[in-house]
């Protein structure tokens, strides 16, 4: 598993990849591992020479140092396979010419050969691979059929060489491309449980800003009404008015836990456990009738048809923060109206107030309006707010709720 507790894919899939992934491997360990090799096989083609009887004589010191000597190239096989093999050929060539134990240098030519078919492109190897036999066919048919008709079987050797060499270069690009799409699948993974959590953390912010700033605003106006008629005329003490004020603020606070209480709950469940019922525009009358009990005078006229929950729960909040700020900002004698019609398809949203305050455009800034107009997008409606030019503030959205029908899980 990776530092943030995602799955490494590759892992999975290529055991060995993730340890391959931070980098390309050290050129120093590649030369040694190359260097043990062109020794290894230097030792194996100087005991074919001594000990396997062949056409050619036996390899005096001039070719036993072309012999040996050939195999060094092979040392920057990987490093630089066409020079490395150019090199070879060069003291190979000579070797032949001077008649020495023909199967001698088999080994390490044919290593050179599955290098530079391993690393190049098809056409090279191809190239290459004619070119050597080509070369080898013609001067052995020279000498004789007998020849001839031995070269054709190293031929064969050669030919299928080149072919390993060329599956394995193909396997090892299979290989990188199936490593890099599961990176690439486990990095869109990772980059959609991010944007998931960036959501779900403004679903958060909106909910508790909608829920709070509500419920804080009726608490702050129904406080000031008690301390209103307490201060008014104390010897004269309306007890009724002070526990009326109480008990609303009281049902304020408890309205207010009860949805804080649902907000946390859904934090701490998991995404599979399925949420509550979430506010819709049965609860705008009770919306309503918080806002009178803070003083306001507010008329509320909701006739829509059955809608989407996702739908319900945007216009009940547009309506829960434009009912906020109408109490918040509005002053005395505050009158609002609250409509929801349905036409053409989507639910038309009206909150209009003559309030003397100032508006949230005016207010210090705050993610009010920021929050309805997400919640207006959310299921493809639009907001417009702002003051009106008889006094007050004006609230209008347009949700359409006939496409909200295909959403999955809503926002409450």
């Amino acid at each position: 598993m990776t530092e943030d507790g995602a799955v490494d894919v590759t892992r999975l899939l290529l055991p060995g990849a993730a340890a391959r992934r931070p980098g390309p491997p050290d050129p120093g360990r590649v030369r040694r591992a190359d260097a043990l090799l062109a020794a290894a096989l230097a030792v194996a083609d100087v005991c074919v020479a001594l000990f396997v009887p062949a056409d050619g004589r036996q390899p005096t010191a001039v070719g036993w140092a072309l012999l040996v000597g050939a195999h060094v190239p092979l040392v920057w096989r990987r490093r630089a396979p066409l020079a490395a093999f150019l090199a070879l050929v060069a003291l190979v060539l000579p070797y032949h010419a001077l008649d020495f134990h023909h199967t001698a240098p088999l080994l390490g030519s044919l290593c050179g050969l599955f290098t530079v078919a391993m690393t190049g492109r098809p056409r090279r190897t191809v190239l290459i691979g004619v070119g050597v036999v080509g070369l080898m066919l013609a001067v052995k048919f020279g000498h004789g059929m007998a020849e001839g008709t031995q070269a054709l079987r190293v031929s064969g050797w050669i030919v299928v060489v080149l072919l390993l060499g060329v599956y394995v270069r193909v396997h090892r690009q299979y290989l990188a491309s199936v490593v890099e799409r599961a990176e690439r699948a486990e990095r869109t993974r990772e980059e959609e449980a991010r944007r998931r959590v960036a959501e779900e953390r403004l679903r958060v912010a909106r909910d508790l800003h909608d829920l709070l700033a509500h419920s804080i605003t009726l608490v702050g106006v129904q406080t000031s009404v008690a301390a209103h008629v307490l201060n008014a005329d104390p010897d004269r003490l309306d007890r009724a008015a002070v526990a009326k004020a109480l008990d609303d603020i009281a049902e304020t606070c408890r309205s207010a836990r009860g949805e804080l209480r649902a907000t946390l709950e859904v934090l701490r469940s998991s995404p599979d456990e399925a949420r509550g019922p979430l506010p819709g525009v049965d609860g705008i009358p009770e919306l309503a009738e918080a806002a009178r009990t803070a003083g306001a005078t507010v008329r509320c006229d909701v006739d829509v048809p059955e809608v989407p929950a996702a739908v319900g729960a945007a216009a009940y909040r547009i309506v829960q923060e434009a009912l906020t700020n109408a109490v918040r900002h509005g002053g005395a004698g505050l009158s609002v109206s609250v409509a929801l019609r349905a036409a053409s398809g989507a639910v038309e949203v009206s909150v209009v107030d003559d309030g003397v305050g100032a508006g949230p455009s005016t207010a210090e800034p705050g993610f009010g309006l920021v929050g309805m107009r997400e919640r207006a997008r959310s299921v493809g409606g639009a907001l417009d707010a702002g003051p009106r030019a008889e006094g007050g503030f004006e609230v209008r959205a347009a949700l359409p709720y006939a496409a909200a029908h295909g959403l999955g899980e809503v926002e409450a």
